[in-house]
């Protein structure tokens, strides 16, 4: 007869292969008492389709979010009824931290594909946090990677250059992806061109001209939503090129 209160790593690190949680507790040294403690109040595979919310702007911080499999984006809504989109989450990133400071959620969450989410209520999650260090750090640390993310969208809107904001934010996508153990050089938007003219602040059209742009001088090739990445150091230049730079144009007098 099986050991009852025996915790399973293997099953935990299948589930939480690419997740969050695993940056949370898997490589903080934390104990197998603990780690099933964690484990116990996480609500896995709670499925959603495109164009789901997982919260509203007023809405109260009861849980946060990881997406195990799909993408959404965070949006805002303007005085003139216009959607502004303030961040994109991939699988395996934090989704609901916005409403850490004040108790309530200051912007929305929208399924940008099906998705399947583990649901973290977040009185549990601190609770048990603050009985174990290792976890506390870690849930910290990413805190901080999510607050790193929106200082580097601030200073891309700082760019005056439309080719440079789209560099930018291929190049972000690309370290995402790898951070993420997927591929960093062929991947699928789960975001519209809409969504990504309303993230970088430019026309649509203008993000259509970039993404053109950037194909013609060989740095990347699309297919629809498919995008690779060539030339990996030229979209590193553009994405990080001083404002007095002239883009490399290829192949042309």
């Amino acid at each position: 007869m099986a050991e009852p209160n025996v915790l399973d790593l293997n099953r935990l690190r299948r589930g939480c292969a690419h997740c969050s949680l695993q940056q949370l507790c898997l490589p903080a040294g934390i104990g197998a008492d603990e780690l099933q403690r964690l484990d116990d109040i996480v609500r896995r595979r709670r499925p959603v389709t495109a164009g789901d919310r997982l919260f509203r702007i007023g809405d109260p911080l009861t849980a946060v979010y990881v997406a195990r499999d799909g993408a959404f984006k965070t949006v805002t809504i303007t005085e003139e009824g216009e959607e502004q989109v303030l961040g994109f989450h991939l699988p395996g990133e934090l989704i609901g931290l916005d409403a850490l400071a004040a108790d309530q959620h200051r912007c929305e969450a929208i399924a940008l594909t099906t998705a399947n989410v583990c649901e973290v209520p977040f009185d549990q999650l601190s609770s048990v946090a603050a009985q174990v260090p290792g976890l506390q750090q870690q849930l910290l640390r990413v805190i901080g990677q999510s607050v790193g993310r929106d200082q580097d969208h601030m200073a891309v809107l700082q760019r005056r250059q439309a080719g440079e904001r789209i560099a930018a934010f291929l190049h972000g996508l690309s370290e995402r992806f790898r951070h993420l153990g997927q591929s960093g050089t062929q991947f699928r938007l789960p975001m519209s061109r809409e969504d990504i003219a309303r993230y970088l602040g430019l026309a649509l059209e203008t993000v259509s001209r970039g993404f053109t742009r950037l194909q013609e001088d060989g740095v990347i090739a699309v297919t629809g939503r498919r995008v690779e990445i060539l030339d990996m150091a030229e979209l590193n230049r553009l994405a990080h090129a001083p404002e007095t730079d002239e883009p490399r144009r290829r192949g042309r007098a």
